[in-house]
C-alpha cells in the first residue's frame, strides 16, 4: 500500500503533513488532527483506499490553527468526515479524573466507563464506513489510542502488538512537541531518559486495560450489533491494497 511499510514494527503512514498516523489493523488506521495534512496528503490517503475520517474530537476542537495548511475542497470532499466526540468535557467527573484531557492509559477504565455509549457509536461509524477508515483525535495518542485497543482486542493482538500501538502514538506526538509548542505545559517534550520511564509505566497501565476489557461483550451491551461487530472484524481483517 503507498505510503505503508511492510514491516510490522514500522506501521508509521506517510501522508504528507500527517502526524502521529500509524495503521492499525486491515483498513483500519489512527491519527493526530486532520487538519495538518496537506492537499498532497489528502489525495495519498485517498490513493491508499480511505474514505471515512472519524473525528473523535469536541465541536471545540476542530477549529482551524493558523499553521493549518490551506487545503482545496475537492481533495476533502472525496472522503467522509464523520464526528463522533468520545467525550463531554462538562462532565463533572471528566475534569476530576482527568484534569483538561484525557493522558494516561491508568484512566482508561474510568474514560470508557462515563462514555461508553459515545465510544460505541464511533465503532458503529466504523462498521458502516466505506472503504478504508482513520480515526483521529488532536494529539493521535490517547481517544483514538483507547479506540486503537478496543480495535485490537477484537482482533486479538498480542500484548506486544498493543504496547507497541500505544508507544508509537507516544513517541510520535513527543516528537512533534520537539519541535512545536505542546498545548500545555504538563504535556511538554520529554528527553528520551524520560520517555522511557513514562513509557514503562504507562504501559503497564495499558496492558491492566487491555486484560480487562472484553471488545466483543462491551460493544454489544453499549448498541453495537453482532453484525456491526462482524462489518468491524471484516475491516480488521482486510486491506485497503
Amino acid at each position: 500500500m503507498d505510503g505503508t511499510s511492510t514491516d510490522p514494527q514500522q506501521l508509521g503512514i506517510h501522508w504528507d503533513g500527517a502526524v502521529n498516523a500509524w495503521h492499525i489493523a486491515g483498513c483500519l488506521y489512527r491519527m493526530g488532527r486532520r487538519e495538518w495534512l496537506t492537499d498532497a496528503g489528502w489525495q495519498q490517503m485517498y490513493d491508499a483506499g480511505i474514505r471515512t475520517v472519524i473525528d473523535l474530537r469536541t465541536v471545540s476542537e476542530g477549529q482551524p490553527r493558523e499553521a493549518d495548511p490551506v487545503v482545496s475542497a475537492e481533495v476533502t470532499s472525496r472522503i467522509q468526515i464523520v464526528h463522533c466526540p468520545t467525550e463531554d468535557p462538562s462532565n463533572e467527573e471528566f475534569t476530576a479524573l482527568f484534569g483538561p484531557y484525557l493522558r494516561d492509559p491508568a484512566h482508561y477504565a474510568d474514560y470508557v466507563r462515563l462514555f461508553a455509549v459515545k465510544l460505541a457509536t464511533v465503532f458503529r461509524a466504523i462498521a458502516a464506513a466505506p472503504g478504508g477508515v482513520v480515526v483521529h483525535c488532536a494529539a493521535g495518542r490517547d481517544r483514538s489510542g483507547i479506540i486503537a485497543v478496543i480495535l485490537q482486542n477484537l482482533a486479538g493482538a498480542s500484548d506486544e502488538e498493543i504496547i507497541r500501538g500505544y508507544q508509537q502514538g507516544m513517541r510520535g506526538i513527543n516528537e512533534r512537541h520537539r519541535h512545536h509548542r505542546a498545548p500545555h505545559a504538563h504535556d511538554a517534550y520529554l528527553e528520551e531518559d524520560a520517555l522511557e520511564a513514562v513509557l514503562a509505566s504507562r504501559s503497564a497501565s495499558l496492558l491492566e486495560f487491555a486484560h480487562s476489557l472484553d471488545a466483543g461483550a462491551f460493544l454489544t451491551a453499549h448498541g453495537v450489533t453482532e453484525a456491526e461487530v462482524a462489518a468491524i472484524c471484516t475491516k480488521l481483517g482486510s486491506r485497503t491494497d
